[in-house]
């Protein structure tokens, strides 16, 4: 976050919280001052705002404290590990008077951009179905023990990691989730959480999705989005946080040849953190709203619930 920030001239980071010492050294170099305590950046009037790039469980405690101190924040995904904690999270900044942000930067890809607006004008029809994928293997070298091995921290295989995006665009495109049937699986590499998940949703607009998100696979990130009118894929090269790739945003109509528009990589991390910005200034809303928020986190905990118990899950919503 230090060094995509530095390009951003609207955003000064002031310190970094980092309680293990060894690591201080490198935040110093990077221009930052290196803080120990939580408390102290809270107390200090000259900041605005608190990005939190922590372990899962501790969000809602985190969010709570920078709420209470009167500090904007940013939380990483996933505001909570349920529904419920995570509203707590919402109903603590609202009470504070400050901005909740939320760092799920794919919303602000210019190809999902574009997809979203072809969705809203009717461009596709009446949508039936939407296949999406987001897979990797960054992080198959964590190692054993650490907190995003573990089924309580980092549920249901990669969704905490990635198919937690993947829940967010779809609910940004559909709305509400009406059931959920999810599986996981250890392929490979002995976690506790799996290394795979797949999902089956059902939306109450009626359409339905799919997605996956594997831990041990070359790099595979696709959105695919099928109308009675047309279809839509958009498919990245390179991961989100990886500079240089190409986005290729395809089109399908009966009869007609598939049109290819290729979108450049942009920072959808720093177009993010702007918008939060924006929004802790009052110069513009937030793009994500906190209804959605807190029902992303209850479809995590669905998904959750139904890959331990192989059943499907109703989500109770208007």
């Amino acid at each position: 976050m230090v060094n995509r920030l530095a390009t951003c001239d609207d955003i000064n980071v002031l310190a970094v919280i980092e309680p293990n010492t060894d690591n201080h050294t490198d935040i110093r170099a990077a221009g930052v001052e290196a803080v120990l305590d939580f408390a102290d950046v809270l107390d200090r009037p000259d900041v605005d705002a608190v990005i939190l790039t922590t372990p899962n469980p501790v969000h809602e405690e985190q969010v709570k404290h920078c709420a209470a101190a009167g500090k904007h924040v940013f939380c990483e995904k996933p505001l909570g590990l349920t529904g419920a904690s995570a509203r707590r999270s919402v109903e603590a900044c609202n009470a504070a008077g400050v901005t909740l942000g939320i760092g799920h930067e794919r919303r602000f890809e210019p190809a999902l951009e574009a997809l979203k607006a072809e969705l809203d004008n009717g461009a596709l029809g009446t949508i039936m179905h939407a296949e999406a994928a987001f897979s990797h293997d960054k992080l198959i070298h964590v190692p054993a023990g650490d907190w995003r091995t573990s089924k309580a921290v980092s549920p249901a295989g990669g969704m905490t990691a990635m198919g937690i995006h993947l829940t967010d665009l779809l609910i940004s495109f559909f709305g509400p989730v009406k059931t959920v049937q999810a599986m996981t699986a250890d392929r490979s590499l002995g976690w506790e959480t799996g290394d795979l998940v797949t999902v089956q949703l059902g939306f109450h607009a009626g359409m339905t999705a799919t997605l996956s998100a594997v831990l041990h696979t070359p790099h595979f990130i696709r959105m695919h989005v099928f109308g009675t009118e047309k279809w839509v894929e958009v498919r990245n090269d390179t991961h989100p946080d990886t500079p240089g790739g190409k986005v290729r945003y395809v089109e399908a109509v009966t009869g007609q040849d598939h049109v290819e528009t290729i979108f450049e990589w942009t920072d959808a991390v720093v177009e993010n953190l702007n918008a939060f910005r924006m929004a802790c200034t009052g110069e513009k809303p937030y793009r994500f709203s906190q209804d959605e928020m807190i029902h992303n986190i209850e479809v995590l905990e669905a998904i959750a619930t139904s890959s331990e118990n192989r059943e499907t899950v109703h989500l109770n919503r208007p």
